[in-house]
């Protein structure tokens, strides 16, 4: 740690060995980006996404970045990544994104999706699971449970 103060910038793209300093319960901490990543990368991802007050270099800084999250909070981890999250799925020979089958074969996303327990594999938002419910009640209705349909109904 450093005692030098290394302010916010808002304006500079950051790459991993940039020093910078943050507000922590212990008090300011000064810290390379790249130890950054391994100490709190959930609040970096936020100061990024979120906040909008961190720039970075995708390829030094900010693809590191999602694995570590991966890591260090997977709820969180899921959450941001939604339908880009890898999963096996049957009938793919390697792991593909969620959004594929989720976009071509709805019926058949929603049969592995909720009847064989995989909710905690993919986040959907609400926005997403109502036009997947949508679909699966248009499509196949007679598969979709009754929490689901009432769900729709809720809209």
């Amino acid at each position: 740690m450093m005692a030098d103060n290394y302010q916010l910038d808002s304006g500079k793209i950051y790459f991993s060995e940039d020093y910078l300093t943050l507000e922590t319960g212990e008090g300011p901490v000064t810290l390379r980006i790249g130890e950054w990543l391994n100490t709190d990368p959930v609040r970096i991802h936020k100061m990024i996404m979120r906040e909008k007050v961190l720039q970075v270099d995708q390829i030094e800084v900010f693809n590191p970045l999602i694995s570590k999250l991966r890591r260090a909070d997977l709820s969180y981890y899921k959450k941001i990544m939604g339908l880009k999250v890898m999963i096996d799925f049957p009938g793919f020979s390697s792991e593909i994104a969620a959004k594929i089958p989720y976009d071509t074969d709805p019926v058949g996303f929603y049969k592995w999706w909720r009847k064989n327990k995989h909710e905690n594999v993919v986040y959907l938002s609400p926005a997403y699971q109502y036009k997947l419910f949508q679909k699966v009640a248009q499509i196949e209705p007679k598969i979709i449970l009754k929490k689901d349909l009432e769900f729709l109904k809720a809209f």
